[in-house]
């Protein structure tokens, strides 16, 4: 009987000494728990203070060559003919598009029209007034309810299409009936070029695709590193001497050969740990002048790189997400704060800087964001998130005028044969 008692006394004390213990266990992992809550992020952005350098410099440009050209593989359309005064002539009407966070779609411009896209993926030729000639829809009705974005390119009399939901086709140019259509194995997330008989595409696992243009056959694929999140950003490539550039989700640059598919070069520029934050990193396109290709991102970071080699000639601090335009010596940039930065192209020194939304009142410049601009007769056409565009002395830097053209989301403007084109949710606008 005694031994009961001790026994039943002795599991007593065990037990209260295993709920101390469990009791100093659960206090140590709050206080690691506690301890973790200053999480070090991977990505943090910078708070960048800019001012104005130089603001009224005067870059004295005169006798500029103009560019004419509306497909440009090089993504260099520098000084372009726009000599108007920003007067609405008439609008070419579609379906809004929905599920869109920005307007980074391009219309086809012909010397008689437009072509450009509906709600439902279905491609609609207009002629010079408006009016549609023509209006064609190539997909299934569950593929409609998906609502596919296209990206074009001309090729002759036919029109070549990629999608976001891995579809990419041909189809005749006065018509519209369809001349082939085949799958990819991922959605399509870039600009569409062609050189020769190939088109050039970059889908959403970094896979650079290129494809036959008679018949959509595959030649080749280059894979590069993929990322555990898709990115908001087209990405952007180039053509040039037998040589295709793009880049990818990761910040990487990749020189491949346009005939075999074999990779040239590659230039990381960021870390490691950009593979897991894809989503809040972007680059500008990729734009070549002469050997040297110029491109920037969200992360201060603005490069100019030897196109034959892939090395770095020069890095800057400026943070863009907007393509950047050279005319002569000059490279132009807009940065996402609104600041117009010239810079000298072969050495990469900031020459100038100016602030574009200086009339805007802070309460809204703080969520104002520049979309992008155009250079027409020594005049810089930026527009913003808000639907205005701002008109800009190239010379000086001065802000000239700022018009309202949309209520929101807009394009990037474009120019063609001396007529400014942006386009809106349900229209492409076209001003004199």
């Amino acid at each position: 009987m005694n031994k009961l008692i001790y026994t039943l006394i002795l599991l007593f004390f065990l037990n209260s000494c295993l709920l101390k213990d469990k009791s100093i266990l659960w206090k140590n992992n709050k206080t690691e728990l506690e301890s973790k809550q200053n999480i070090k992020k991977i990505y943090s952005e910078e708070k960048k203070i800019i001012s104005e350098f130089n603001k009224d410099l005067n870059l004295g440009l005169n006798n500029i060559q103009i560019n004419k050209r509306v497909i440009n593989n090089n993504n260099n359309y520098g000084f372009q003919e726009y000599s108007g005064e920003l007067s609405k002539l008439n609008s070419y009407k579609f379906s809004k598009l929905k599920q869109i966070s920005n307007f980074n779609f391009k219309p086809i411009f012909l010397e008689d029209g437009i072509i450009f896209f509906d709600k439902k993926g279905s491609i609609i030729r207009y002629n010079t007034k408006g009016k549609i000639l023509w209006k064609k829809n190539h997909y299934t009705k569950a593929e409609k309810k998906l609502q596919p974005k296209l990206s074009f390119v001309l090729d002759k009399e036919n029109l070549l299409i990629t999608d976001d939901i891995s579809k990419y086709y041909s189809i005749n140019l006065n018509s519209g009936e369809l001349n082939w259509m085949k799958n990819n194995t991922y959605p399509f997330n870039s600009e569409v070029k062609k050189n020769k008989d190939k088109i050039y595409v970059i889908d959403y696992k970094n896979i650079l695709r290129c494809f036959e243009i008679i018949d959509g056959s595959e030649c080749w694929n280059v894979q590069t590193e993929d990322s555990f999140t898709l990115s908001d950003k087209k990405y952007s490539l180039i053509v040039s001497n037998k040589m295709v550039v793009f880049n990818n989700s990761i910040g990487d640059i990749t020189a491949v050969n346009t005939e075999t598919g074999l990779i040239i070069w590659q230039l990381p520029t960021q870390s490691t740990n950009i593979i897991y934050e894809t989503y809040n990193f972007k680059n500008s396109e990729i734009v070549l002048d002469g050997n040297s290709i110029f491109f920037s991102n969200n992360r201060n970071e603005f490069y100019s790189v030897d196109l034959k080699t892939g090395t770095i000639n020069w890095i800057n601090k400026i943070n863009s997400t907007i393509t950047p335009l050279i005319i002569a010596n000059l490279i132009f940039t807009v940065s996402d704060e609104g600041y117009l930065y010239v810079i000298e192209k072969n050495k990469g020194n900031i020459i100038r800087i100016n602030d574009l939304l200086i009339n805007y009142k802070e309460k809204i410049r703080k969520n104002l964001k520049p979309i992008g601009f155009v250079i027409g007769n020594y005049k810089l056409y930026l527009t913003n998130s808000n639907g205005d565009i701002v008109v800009v002395d190239l010379n000086f830097g001065s802000v000239e005028d700022t018009k309202k053209i949309g209520n929101s989301l807009i394009s990037k403007p474009f120019i063609y044969n001396n007529s400014l084109f942006v386009v809106r949710n349900g229209s492409i606008v076209k001003y004199n």
